[in-house]
Order: structure tokens, then C-alpha cells, then sequence
């Protein structure tokens, strides 16, 4: 059955089911880049600990097929988390800040950084690039988890997506004085030929 413009993709229907968390447990770039294998049949639907046997039931009512447990070769669902910033142990690095896949992290270049916990998706993709091991991993507040598993991934989705558009505009604009640069250097090694 062809779907109408209006109506949203399978792929659409599936990354809407995902947590956002963008994490890449699932052995993909993302949450998109999984909905788009489960469905094209690439992928399963047992291989995102986030999303634990709540997401694979949810998944396997979309798709009409029978849910399974979690392929625990991906990982183990885990309790809603957030990261949290030991503050004194921070040297402003900005790694942090480059991993983070929702923004959810704030500070500055040798400032220390801190962690918005009601936007963190508790990924753990912060945790790694931490060249002084400061940041830990803690049970989400009560404002986490009081929010709906479908509150929660459309917020996550939302700074995901604002994300790759600063991104791909930062990129762009770097590509533009890039251009910019090199024309006016070969202006003036023409001017003196």
C-alpha cells in the first residue's frame, strides 16, 4: 500500500518509536540510521538498550511481527541516567561539549562545563572523550523520568535535529570563508603578476 505525502515514512513511524538517545549501541550512527535498517530488514529490532523490552514491544506492534528480548550483544538496558560533571575535576576541554548529540552540555573553552539534566538523554558518548574522567554517570532526577518515553524522545529528537542544522550551517560558513580566503589570495598573487 503506497504511502500518502501526509503520512509518515516507515522509517518515520520506527525512529519516532526509538528513545533519541543517538547513542550508537545499536551498532549504527544513530537512531535514524537504525529506523532506516529495521526498515529495510538490515537490522532487528531487539538492538537498542535504551529502549529495553518496552521500545522492542512497541516496535514489533509497528511492524506486526512478534517481539523478542533484547540482543544483549548490544548492551544491557539500564535505569533512565544523566550525566553529571564533577565541576572542580573540569578543565574546560570542550570535548565534552563536541560528543554530546543533544547539546546538553554547557561551558566554554578552559571554563568549566556543566550538564543540563533534563535535556541529557544519559547516551554516555561524553563519558569517553573526558581526558580527566570528571564526568559520571547518575539515576536521572525525578523530572526525567516523570516525563513519557514519548515526551522524552520527541524533546531529544527536537535538539538533535536543532543540532545538525547549527552544524551543517557552521560547516557552511566555514566552507563560504574558506572560498572567500582562497579567492582573495589568488587576487593578489594576481595583482602582483
Amino acid at each position: 500500500m503506497p504511502v500518502s505525502p501526509e503520512s509518515p515514512s516507515l522509517t518515520d513511524q520506527i525512529n519516532a518509536l526509538l528513545p533519541q538517545t543517538q547513542c550508537g549501541q545499536c551498532s549504527f550512527q544513530g537512531c535514524r540510521p537504525y529506523a532506516e535498517a529495521i526498515a529495510s530488514g538490515v537490522a532487528d529490532i531487539s538492538q537498542c538498550p535504551p529502549g529495553g523490552d518496552e521500545g522492542i514491544r512497541d516496535l514489533a506492534d509497528l511492524l506486526g511481527v512478534p517481539a523478542k528480548p533484547l540482543n544483549t550483544e548490544f548492551g544491557l538496558h539500564k535505569p533512565p541516567s544523566v550525566a553529571f560533571i564533577v565541576e572542580q575535576d573540569c578543565i574546560g576541554c570542550t570535548k565534552c561539549i563536541a560528543a554530546c548529540p543533544v547539546d546538553a552540555i554547557l561551558g566554554a573553552s578552559k571554563f568549566m562545563h556543566t550538564v543540563i539534566a533534563v535535556e541529557c538523554t544519559g547516551c554516555e558518548l561524553c563519558v569517553s572523550p573526558c581526558p580527566v574522567d570528571c564526568i559520571v554517570m547518575q539515576p536521572a532526577p525525578p523530572s526525567n523520568t516523570e516525563r513519557s518515553r514519548a515526551q522524552k524522545s520527541a524533546q531529544a529528537k527536537r535538539r538533535y535535529d536543532a543540532r545538525c542544522l547549527r552544524k551543517e550551517k557552521e560547516e557552511a560558513e566555514k566552507a563560504e570563508r574558506a572560498k572567500k580566503k582562497k579567492l582573495a589570495l589568488l587576487k593578489m598573487q594576481a595583482a602582483k603578476k
